[in-house]
């Protein structure tokens, strides 16, 4: 199985486009603050909210995608803070109310969902898409089953949500079924 690494060096999901909810929600905060983009990849999203006026913090396992991200953010001439640190083995650590805004993408790790609520301060947003598991696939410890993600944000106001199928640019022909949130913490 192809590493991470491996697949940035060979140029894959190198879009440097941000993802569209990410791009909904910070064009509707009037003051950008403090953002963590978790799983941050090449950058895309850390690029986008940097160059909108975020202090960014981009967390990701791969080297060579952050790497790539720091050579784009350089060309963009925003500073982000960029970490190399496997979430899986907890090599970093959510700060509690710390953001204003974080930004989970195609990343699945259960107990990051915790850290990442008080992680945020009263006010902030949580923006997120996962994939989710479909007729022919069987629920798995990267898919969530249908609804998981809203049941996860109970006690957050719910400002979009949203289940769909769709083909995800990155993944070319790839077809999986998402669930996107984007959720206000209120206490």
């Amino acid at each position: 199985m192809e590493t991470w690494d491996e697949r940035y060096a060979g140029g894959k999901y190198s879009s440097a486009e941000p993802h569209k909810l990410l791009v909904e929600i910070a064009d509707r905060i009037k003051e950008p603050n403090k953002a963590l983009d978790l799983a941050c990849g090449t950058g895309r999203n850390a690029i986008y909210l940097a160059e909108k006026g975020w202090q960014v913090t981009a967390v990701d396992r791969s080297s060579v995608g952050i790497e790539i991200a720091r050579q784009r953010a350089a060309e963009k001439a925003v500073e982000i803070d960029f970490r190399v640190a496997d979430l899986e083995k907890g090599k970093f650590a959510i700060e509690e109310n710390a953001y204003d805004l974080i930004c989970d993408f195609y990343y699945l790790q259960r107990d990051l969902f915790a850290p990442m609520k008080t992680g945020v301060k009263t006010g902030g947003i949580v923006v997120s898409t996962i994939h989710i598991y479909g007729d022919a696939e069987a629920a798995g410890e990267f898919l969530l089953k249908e609804g998981e993600l809203r049941g996860l944000f109970r006690d957050f106001e719910i400002l979009h949500y949203h289940e769909t199928s769709r083909t995800d640019d990155d993944a070319g022909e790839h077809h999986r079924r998402t669930a996107e949130i984007i959720a206000k913490k209120i206490k």
